[in-house]
């Protein structure tokens, strides 16, 4: 990342992930990660503001409350506060998935029957004002939820928005409607807000910028995790069902016991994997992997296999094309649909069937899927350099704590 052109006038600045660190699973974390370090090398004054959980689903609190440094940044985490039973919640939750409509008190005790953060929205409500902009993501966390609301003119909300039923709760309107400003992370979730809410005047498509890896060493990939010559497609995501993760598994065992296609499943991820006994031994889980790890992983891989439909940017797409891997996507997905259609350098699945055909093309065709995957990477320079998201992100900055 490049340092702050001459002449500019840098203020101060806070982002508000649930969570924070190198060890935390993530995309929107991540992107708010490098995003308040690449705006500190550029002469920003900037604070993190966040909880001491490491994982989303317990928001247990593992990291030491307090005031830390990472490099240029001044990190401040607050403990989380945790309903035992959550029992309000997931019947609330229950009644979302069904479609049914719940009332604004109904929605705001589903919100609030899970983590709170209280000493962090104390520290909003005394030191907002300290701040010329506060960035928060995503939406659906209690910590934008609430904190966004303590000072909206100060607001920026990076909403990392799908089209899920909890989209739909008027809770999150004051949310968007009341914000300084949005930066959206593709032109599909830009286009998905104005569908579902009022949007500020002030909003953009900065998208999110990707790290450029010096080099991958895919070979020794292999022989560090023993897997020799075997041919694997690759997931990185979060191993859970909204992201695609499960029907993912159930789609690969039909296709091995119908088709055995010569193509192992590796997966990284902080979650314990299960898969089904018939592919236990084609499943490899490698666990929580460092980023230099995952990328060449992205580079060993035959190919990257994207089964969320919600997403708001696909971040490990990106790191696939970067690495030159292709990329195999749920078509559902409005976002990686768009992606793929603007750079021509990944293929895309319905079903299983079409699932099964991408697989053996990636076998048939090596030669071909590198050919487009050569496109995604050239696609992912053109667009998502850090350099490029953050000229973006400080012209709107400028513009927007000016007026």
């Amino acid at each position: 990342m490049s340092a702050r052109p001459a002449g500019g006038k840098p203020g101060r600045l806070a982002f508000v992930p649930p969570r924070y660190g190198e060890d935390t699973v993530g995309g929107a974390e991540a992107v708010l990660r490098e995003a308040a370090h690449g705006l500190a090398a550029r002469g920003w004054c900037v604070d993190v503001l966040t909880t001491c959980a490491r994982d989303h689903f317990t928001w247990a609190n593992e990291y030491p409350a307090g005031t830390s440094i990472d490099g240029a940044l001044t990190v401040r985490r607050f403990p989380t506060v945790i309903s035992t039973q959550r029992a309000e919640r997931a019947h609330y939750e229950a009644a979302i998935h069904a479609g049914q409509r719940l009332s604004i008190e109904q929605q705001q005790r589903w919100m609030n029957d899970d983590l709170r953060v209280p000493e962090l929205f104390h520290f909003l409500l005394d030191q907002a004002g300290d701040y010329d902009a506060i960035v928060f993501a995503p939406y659906l966390f209690w910590t934008t939820f609430v904190g966004a609301q303590v000072a909206p003119e100060r607001t920026i909300l990076m909403p990392c928005l799908h089209d899920e039923p909890y989209a739909h709760l008027e809770i999150f309107e004051p949310v968007f409607n009341g914000a300084l400003g949005v930066w959206f992370l593709s032109e599909p979730e830009h286009q998905l807000a104005h569908q579902l809410f009022q949007i500020p005047q002030n909003h953009h498509v900065t998208g999110a910028g990707v790290d450029i890896p010096s080099g991958y060493d895919p070979v020794g990939f292999r022989q560090r995790h023993g897997l020799g010559d075997r041919r694997f497609v690759l997931f990185a995501g979060r191993r859970e069902g909204a992201k695609g993760w499960d029907g993912l598994l159930q789609m690969y065992e039909r296709i091995v016991a119908r088709a055995d296609i010569p193509l192992d499943l590796v997966t990284m991820g902080a979650v314990p994997v299960r898969p089904p006994a018939a592919i236990a031994d084609r499943v490899i889980d490698l666990g929580f992997q460092p980023k230099a790890e995952r990328d060449d992983a992205f580079a060993a891989a035959a190919a990257y296999l994207q089964p969320s439909q919600l997403e708001s940017f696909s971040r490990t797409a990106m790191e696939a094309w970067l690495a030159g891997t292709l990329l195999i996507a749920n078509g559902a997905s409005d976002v990686v649909r768009w992606h793929c259609d603007r750079s021509g350098a990944g293929l895309t699945f319905d079903d299983e069937l079409e699932l099964e055909e991408c697989l053996r093309f990636v076998v048939e065709a090596p030669a071909v899927a590198a050919e487009l995957a050569e496109r995604g990477r050239s696609y992912v320079l053109q667009n998502y350099s850090w350099d490029a998201v953050l000229d973006r992100m400080e012209a709107t900055l400028e513009t927007w704590c000016a007026s």
